[in-house]
């Protein structure tokens, strides 16, 4: 088992080193194994992972159902170390496509309470918007999660995906404990203007598409096929010359890892613990294979002279591609 925690800001709790972001489990990379995805979660708190990441949105509800069901058969002492890490607000239709994103302080009151149905739990630990409501002022949408955490439906409030202006009125409003944002080795737009503002203002990063989901796994390759509704066969990154690029930095990737006798996922991983101990990486393990592969980059040092091979084989600026289409690109307040 893994004992090493980090804390979620300067008001958050004290979480494992390593969180398990939960979504690839409800079809947004293709099928998943139901019976494989508990037997996950299942290693995952056996493991000592207990921050559990899920929105009400992936698969219209099925992931928080799948994360219930996970903490109703595991051992009574593994269910009370889980922390659940709630992301709402994005609206989907019945097939499935986004329709935009609802921060009213009604509809955030109205997504935790089903939220809290469908995961069997009388509370969430953090609870976030997924996305900036254009049409809400960010203190109204914190505004009402603060009520929730008052009424005891909620311990702490989080943020994902906003920019640095908005993490200012946010934390003028109430006490945020972390903001949920991808980063990685290839995404690293956090570092010029957001982390310093967390930093200041003592919030913590949950950092996810800690391998670009899966493109810096060491696992992926150029000839792959994706099935249409995997989120992948629409992301710029993944798409002909920008995918042969960026599989080329991988390479240059695993030449380090080899050197160090691990894996070039575990290498990626170690990057991110590397950046602050007030960083949590999420990684998207589907399988207890990848999930024990994982756990393994927490024995996993990097001095400062892989820092700096890391740093020359794939450089700030080197990856070729957004990290969404542009519809999506759109929508990222940390974007602007």
């Amino acid at each position: 088992m893994t004992t090493r925690t980090r804390t979620l800001g300067t008001t958050g709790p004290q979480v494992s080193a390593l969180g398990l972001g939960c979504m690839g489990m409800s079809g947004m990379y293709g099928e998943a194994d139901r019976a494989e995805s508990l037997a996950t979660i299942h290693a995952a708190l056996e493991a000592g992972v207990t921050l559990l990441d899920t929105g009400d949105f992936y698969g219209m509800g099925h992931n928080e159902l799948l994360i219930g069901e996970a903490l109703r058969t595991a051992p009574p002492a593994l269910r009370e170390n889980a922390l659940l890490s709630v992301k709402f607000g994005a609206l989907r239709d019945p097939a499935g496509d986004w329709a935009g994103f609802d921060g009213r302080p009604a509809a955030v009151k109205t997504f935790a309470a089903y939220s809290l149905q469908r995961l069997g739990v009388d509370h969430i630990d953090v609870y976030r918007p997924a996305r900036l409501d254009p049409d809400v002022p960010i203190e109204e949408t914190v505004g009402a999660i603060a009520e929730l955490v008052e009424k005891g439906y909620v311990r702490h409030i989080g943020l994902s995906e906003v920019g640095a202006d908005t993490i200012r009125r946010a934390a003028a409003t109430a006490p945020i404990a972390d903001l949920q944002i991808e980063y990685a080795l290839i995404s690293r737009g956090p570092e010029r203007e957001i982390l310093p503002t967390l930093r200041e203002l003592g919030i913590a990063v949950t950092a996810y598409g800690v391998l670009s989901r899966g493109l810096i796994s060491g696992h992926f390759s150029g000839d792959r096929q994706l099935a249409a509704h995997d989120f992948r066969a629409h992301s710029p990154r993944f798409q002909g010359d920008n995918l042969r690029h960026n599989l080329a930095l991988v390479e240059s990737l695993r030449k380090i890892a080899e050197a160090k006798g691990a894996t070039v996922a575990q290498i990626a991983i170690a990057w991110v613990l590397s950046r602050g101990e007030d960083i949590v990486p999420l990684v998207g393990a589907r399988t207890r294979d990848r999930l024990g592969e994982a756990v393994g980059a927490l024995d996993v040092t990097l001095d400062a002279s892989d820092l700096a091979a890391i740093e020359a084989a794939v450089p700030a600026d080197a990856v070729a591609g957004d990290r969404y289409a542009p519809a999506q690109m759109a929508m990222l307040d940390s974007e602007r």
